[in-house]
C-alpha cells in the first residue's frame, strides 16, 4: 500500500511502531521491518552504548527500515543525533519537538525526521524548522497524551501543514486505517496494538493484564510524573491517585535514584535534564522531580511483570483487543482489511452514480 509515509521512508505498509519505553527493543522493532512496516526503537529508556548495541542488533536481523525514537532534551542528545548518522538510521522520530538546528543536521545528513505533536501549532512549527513529517497523537493513545480525540486533532493538523502526516491514538486495525488515509493522512502509528504482539518482550502476565480490559480499563492521570499520562487502571494507580504530593514526591526521589543508577546518569546531568525539562513549560520542580520517577514505574510493569508495583501505559484501544498475533499477521491483516474497504467504498459510489 504505496502513500507518501511509504515513499519518505522507504517502506511497504503506511503502519508505524511507535518509540515505547522498555518495549520497543531489537526483536520488536526487526519484526516490525520485516513485516513492511516502519519499526522504532526507543532509545529513551537507554544508555548510550545501550542504544548502540540495540541499532547494531537490529540491524543484524533486518535489512529494511527502522528507526529511532530520541528525546531532544537529553543531555547526551548531540551524542545520540551523530550515532543516527553514522549507523545510517534511516528514520529519527522525537517525543518532544527537536531543536531546528538537530533537525538539519539530521535531514543533512538524510535521516528522515517525524517529530511526534498534539497540536496544530506545534506541528506548523516543526514543518517550518524542516520536519519531513509528523505523527499526531489524539487524547485516545496511551502514555502522555492530550485532550483532543484523533478525530477533530488530526483534520486540524492537516489544514495546517502540507507534509505527510501519520495519525495515532486509537487506531488496531484495517478499518482505522482505511479511515485515516479517507482523512488524508499518510498512515496510521500504534503503539498498544504492537505492545500485544508475540514479538513483545513485555511478560504474558502482563499482555494478559491488557487484554482483560475493556473500554473503561485506562484512566489520564497527572499523578505519575506530573502531566496527563494515559495508563490501565490498577491498585496503585488508584494509590497515586489518593496520595498526597509529599509522599508521591518521597516515592519520586527514590525512583528518580534508581533511574539514575541505571542510566549511569550524573545528578548534575539529571539536573540538566530537569532544567530543560522545565524550559518553556509550566511545571514546578515538584513535576519534574516525578517525571523521574516514570521510567522505573513503567519498567517494573513492561519488563519485571510487577503489575502490583508497575505502571503500565496503555491506549483506550486495548479494550478492543483479544489477541496476540505476530507483527506480520498483524500488519498484513490490517493492510489486507484496509484495502478491501476502500475498494468497497469505491465500488458503492461508483454503484451510486
Amino acid at each position: 500500500m504505496r502513500t507518501a509515509l511509504t515513499d519518505l521512508v522507504g517502506v511497504r505498509h503506511p503502519i508505524i511502531q511507535t518509540g515505547m519505553g522498555w518495549v520497543a527493543g531489537p526483536r520488536l522493532v526487526s519484526a516490525t521491518a520485516e513485516a513492511g512496516g516502519l519499526g522504532i526503537l526507543a532509545s529513551a529508556t537507554m544508555t548510550y552504548s545501550e542504544l548502540e548495541a540495540a541499532i547494531k542488533e537490529t540491524r543484524a536481523r533486518t535489512t529494511q527500515p527502522f528507526g529511532v525514537n530520541l528525546r531532544a532534551d537529553a543531555h547526551d542528545a548531540p551524542e545520540r543525533i551523530d550515532l543516527l548518522i553514522r549507523e545510517q538510521v534511516k528514520v529519527a522520530s522525537f517525543a518532544l519537538a527537536p531543536k531546528p538546528d538537530m533537525i538539519a543536521k539530521l535531514n543533512d545528513a538524510g535521516v528522515v525526521v517525524i517529530p511526534s505533536i498534539g497540536a496544530a501549532r506545534h506541528a506548523e512549527k516543526v514543518a517550518k524548522w524542516g520536519a519531513h513529517a509528523v505523527i499526531v497523537q489524539g487524547g485516545e493513545g496511551g502514555g502522555h497524551t492530550g485532550g483532543v480525540a484523533t478525530t477533530l486533532l488530526l483534520p486540524s493538523v492537516l489544514d495546517a501543514v502540507d507534509i505527510p502526516v501519520v495519525a495515532a491514538g486509537g487506531f488496531f486495525d484495517g478499518r482505522g486505517l482505511a479511515a485515516a488515509l479517507a482523512y488524508g493522512a499518510a498512515g496510521i502509528a500504534m503503539g498498544t496494538r504492537f505492545l500485544l504482539t508475540r514479538e513483545s518482550t513485555v511478560p504474558d502476565a502482563v499482555k494478559q493484564a491488557y487484554l482483560q480490559r475493556d473500554l473503561n480499563g485506562t484512566v489520564v492521570t497527572t499523578r505519575v510524573d506530573g502531566l496527563p499520562h494515559r495508563v490501565l487502571r490498577s491498585d496503585l494507580v488508584e494509590h497515586l491517585e489518593r496520595s498526597g504530593r509529599l509522599s508521591s514526591l518521597v516515592r519520586a526521589v527514590t525512583n528518580a535514584a534508581r533511574f539514575r543508577e541505571h542510566t549511569g546518569l550524573s545528578w548534575r546531568a539529571m539536573i540538566r535534564e530537569g532544567l530543560a525539562m522545565k524550559h518553556g513549560k509550566d511545571l514546578t520542580w515538584s513535576q519534574v522531580i516525578m517525571a523521574a520517577n516514570t521510567p522505573m514505574l513503567l519498567r517494573a510493569g513492561l519488563v519485571e511483570g510487577r503489575t502490583d508495583a508497575g505502571v503500565l501505559a496503555s491506549g483506550q484501544v486495548a479494550g478492543l483487543l483479544s489477541d496476540l498475533p505476530t507483527c506480520e499477521e498483524l500488519i498484513n491483516g490490517i493492510v489486507t482489511d484496509a484495502e478491501k474497504i476502500l475498494a468497497r467504498m469505491g465500488q458503492s459510489l461508483r454503484d451510486v452514480r
